[in-house]
């Protein structure tokens, strides 16, 4: 476990510093604490605190790529609403390549980041990368603000949704009920694995219901419990 991610980061720097310019490094977006965790423990060389309450800014994103001591840094956005922010970022920086993977979700940026493989060419990792995250689809378990109308379904203040990739999936009321009919709008019948990320108003125990619902629907998946601690989220899944 990391101590936090101002520290972490702080350390990685220092290491990096001593054993001169790595060939290619990584830089994530992430959002909660225990998200955090994840990804240092993935390997992620950089971390950048944001997510849908503090979107980076390209300033943001060039102070970690300046902080980053490697001549090729992957970026992993983790939002759709951050991955200009990014590109721009990229297209300011002369002294280092930087690339940027299109991961618009936190499972997409965990699936990104195992992919990686240091001693691979750029091309190689770009490449293994960015499929990588095209088999992921992520839900997102929240609540409706206000009253609206969104992809043909009628939605109340206070309902309980489930975001898809592409649209809203699941409405209903419940958190763990939204959740089970999200999953069920995702489902594949070459689908493996099923990720629950459960947030910072979300309880382990009820998490670890959910995950038992799961196995029960679909034995043939593996269902993952992990700690996210992300705001706004109630639980983020994908299904891969």
């Amino acid at each position: 476990m990391c101590r936090n991610s101002a520290e972490a980061n702080g350390h990685a720097q220092r290491v990096a510093a001593q054993r001169g310019a790595a060939q290619a490094q990584t830089v994530a977006v992430s959002a909660g604490a225990g998200l955090t965790d994840i990804f240092r423990e993935l390997g992620v060389d950089y971390l950048i605190e944001g997510g849908q309450t503090m979107n980076p800014s390209t300033e943001d994103m060039l102070n970690a790529i300046d902080k980053v001591n490697a001549k090729t840094i992957y970026i992993l956005p983790n939002n759709k609403n951050i991955i200009l922010a990014a590109n721009q970022a990229r297209d300011l920086t002369e002294d280092k390549k930087i690339i940027v993977i299109p991961t618009k979700t936190i499972p997409q940026g965990v699936t990104a980041l195992i992919s990686f493989v240091p001693e691979k060419t750029d091309d190689e990792n770009t490449a293994e990368m960015t499929d990588a995250i095209t088999r992921v689809q992520t839900g997102q378990i929240t609540y409706a603000v206000r009253d609206t109308r969104i992809d043909a379904k009628e939605i109340h203040e206070g309902d309980i949704m489930g975001i898809g990739d592409k649209g809203i999936l699941a409405v209903g009321s419940g958190k763990e009920n939204v959740a089970v009919a999200t999953v069920d709008a995702m489902m594949t019948d070459d689908a493996e694995v099923i990720s629950i990320y459960y947030g910072a108003d979300a309880s382990e125990e009820k998490a670890e219901e959910l995950a038992s619902t799961l196995e029960e629907k679909y034995p043939d998946c593996e269902v993952e419990v992990n700690n996210g601690g992300q705001p706004i989220y109630y639980y983020i899944i994908s299904v891969e």
